[in-house]
């Protein structure tokens, strides 16, 4: 062994077969090591090199500028691929995770310490569809839990590009119109937009999986191999959120990378455990719920996401509870809202009605809960909600996230009234046999509309 590494030759002048295979199996493997841009190594130089190497790259291809030499994140040895290294500025350190954030994480989530995510959430991550497609500003949304998540990110991303905040640049013409860099650009900003509202436009979170372990087992609580590897990055304003984040997006869309839970774990933090509580009610006491062997999102989350806040229930201000507690709704209008229906659903139920701080958004961008399935309903003038003249005769477009989905459903809704077709249309609510789920759930917004598919075939 001491004389391959040192490279001496041995003595006799021939050598044989078994000798030479055994050596060039050694080379080969030292090679691997080295040239492997996946794994890290302890030598400080080597991860120098590696990432000017890799931001040299990233500024070629367009995804970020030149940056100085930085210290490396790696992702962790416990998933099946993973995403380019990442590299972070030391102007950008951040402390690593402890067991009490750890633990006060898994509590927040499941409610407790012996789960953790299975594996549709860990494979779950925001990729888009293929650039300068019908889809081109659509994510692929796999099945499970993460999907609620990946959809109401979906709805971030449509805001982000039909209605960007001031001193951005200007609306998409047209969303098919996005190269893989517009892509990264709008997904950095909509999860960088939803973790400033959540820091309450103070701060935000941002986590990545580094290299190093910094959490070790216990007996107490039950680890996966990346939580224990967790680095925070706080930011104080918006635009430095979003400019790491794009720095970054491969840790949020890259294959093998747990995008979904990287962002939700950045959700948590940039809310903070003590709002977070403060935000609950004694209808919900953590964000995840056990479903045929997974976790599904409660309301809480994706109120989170849309609101900024993590309110359990749909309706509008406070509500008191059968026992006179006092049940929590969303306090104000967002930028984007939230339609529900269930063939199940009640209408005499009134802690189960959408509120209109979440019907009537500031902008007209729903997300929509169909009988559990999530999608997203969007129109592309920004005036929909400011002009009752303008929802007299309207489009709209539908996206569901299912494979099979080649191009966004455009949808004509006309609510002109027609009193002598009341009778039957009433009737028709009621019943839910007539017409489509994405009907009805559009119903719930404007009652008596009626709903046009343009020649698209509607969903069931």
């Amino acid at each position: 062994m001491n004389r391959e590494v040192s490279g001496q030759e041995p003595s006799s002048p021939e050598l044989d077969l078994e000798e030479i295979t055994r050596k060039i199996l050694f080379l080969d493997k030292w090679r691997g090591i080295f040239s492997y841009h996946r794994l890290g190594t302890n030598n400080t130089t080597s991860q120098q090199h590696e990432g000017d190497r890799v931001s040299a790259d990233g500024a070629e291809n367009g995804s970020g500028p030149l940056q100085p030499k930085r210290q490396a994140c790696w992702p962790s040895r416990s998933l099946r691929s993973v995403p380019k290294p990442s590299v972070t500025s030391p102007k950008w350190s951040g402390p690593p995770v402890s067991l009490a954030m750890a633990t006060k994480l898994q509590q927040s989530l499941f409610g407790n310490t012996a789960h953790v995510f299975s594996g549709d959430w860990r494979k779950a991550r925001f990729n888009f569809r293929d650039p300068f497609s019908n889809l081109a500003f659509a994510l692929e949304v796999g099945k499970g839990g993460a999907r609620s998540i990946q959809m109401a990110v979906q709805a971030a991303i449509i805001r982000h590009l039909l209605f960007p905040t001031e001193g951005k640049e200007g609306p998409c013409h047209s969303l098919c119109d996005l190269s893989k860099q517009k892509q990264k650009q709008a997904l950095a900003a909509a999860l960088a937009g939803i973790l400033w509202a959540a820091g309450a436009a103070q701060k935000a979170t941002v986590c990545l999986v580094t290299e190093d372990t910094y959490v070790a087992s216990t007996l107490d609580r039950l680890g996966d191999d990346f939580t224990e590897r967790l680095q925070l990055f706080e930011f104080s304003e918006k635009e430095a959120t979003e400019k790491f984040i794009y720095d970054h997006v491969q840790w949020f869309q890259g294959e093998g990378s747990p995008g979904v839970i990287l962002f939700l774990y950045s959700l948590i933090f940039s809310r903070t455990f003590e709002r977070l509580q403060n935000d609950l009610d004694i209808t919900t006491t953590h964000l995840l719920q056990p479903n045929a062997g997974g976790f599904l999102c409660r309301q809480a989350v994706l109120n989170l996401i849309l609101t900024g806040r993590a309110s359990p229930n749909v309706f509008n201000g406070c509500e008191e509870g059968k026992s006179r507690e006092v049940l929590k709704g969303v306090l104000a209008r967002s930028d984007v809202g939230y339609l529900q229906w269930g063939t199940g659903a009640s209408e005499d139920d009134r802690l189960s009605q959408v509120g209109s701080m979440l019907k009537t958004p500031k902008l007209p961008i729903w997300l929509c809960n169909i009988n559990g399935n999530y999608s997203v309903l969007f129109c592309t003038n920004k005036q929909l909600l400011s002009d009752w003249k303008m929802e007299r005769l309207f489009d709209l477009y539908f996206y569901n996230g299912q494979p099979s989905q080649n191009k966004p459903v455009h949808l004509t809704i006309d609510t002109h009234s027609h009193p002598w077709e009341g009778g039957q249309r009433e009737d028709q609510h009621r019943t839910g046999r007539r017409f489509s789920p994405v009907e009805m759930v559009i119903r719930t917004k404007w009652r008596e509309a009626t709903v046009h598919w343009n020649g698209a075939a509607p969903f069931i």
